[in-house]
């Protein structure tokens, strides 16, 4: 399948917020998100706006310095991780790819701060970019690469902002 690349402005953090609540609501365990974007692009943000859509109560901080923080009491389980302070052949030590096994981790929703440090980049990974805009908000640019994510983007509640740019 040819990607399909789906971008949605965000012209302030709580929109940020609000399309990673939408993804917490709807995407399936076992589902990977890979977040690119500048320093204070708003991965953060995307990711809190994700535990809130998957039912968690307690705070989420970016985990730079642990590498990564497990939210066990959502919907279904939330991996979050941040490559920030990795190169990519440290990242590769980290041995992510059990967070995708589900032989040895309860499937979850892993998202990857910093993914494009991850290489090689996990299989059916969704990729989510964003970019600061010149009116002061973000772009999400959104990369789907199986029939899953594009029925997954097209059908989230904010589908008639999300454009599907074939």
């Amino acid at each position: 399948m040819v990607p399909c690349t789906f971008r949605l402005d965000l012209p302030h953090p709580q929109a940020t917020k609000n399309l990673g609540q939408s993804l917490g609501q709807h995407c399936p365990a076992g589902m990977i998100l890979l977040l690119s974007g500048d320093l204070g692009a708003g991965k953060t943000t995307l990711v809190q706006g994700i535990g809130a859509g998957l039912g968690l109560v307690e705070p989420i901080a970016s985990p730079t310095f642990t590498l990564v923080n497990e939210y066990l009491e959502g919907r279904i389980p939330l991996y979050h991780v941040d490559l920030y302070r990795l190169s990519p052949a440290e990242a590769v030590s980290l041995y992510l790819d059990s967070y995708w096994d589900p032989l040895e981790t309860t499937p979850g929703l892993v998202a990857i701060e910093w993914g494009d440090r991850l290489w090689p980049p996990p299989p059916d990974a969704l990729e989510i970019t964003l970019t600061d805009t010149a009116a002061g908000g973000r772009q999400a640019t959104l990369v789907a690469i199986t029939p899953d994510h594009v029925t997954l983007l097209e059908n989230l509640p904010d589908h008639g902002l999300l454009v599907n740019e074939v």
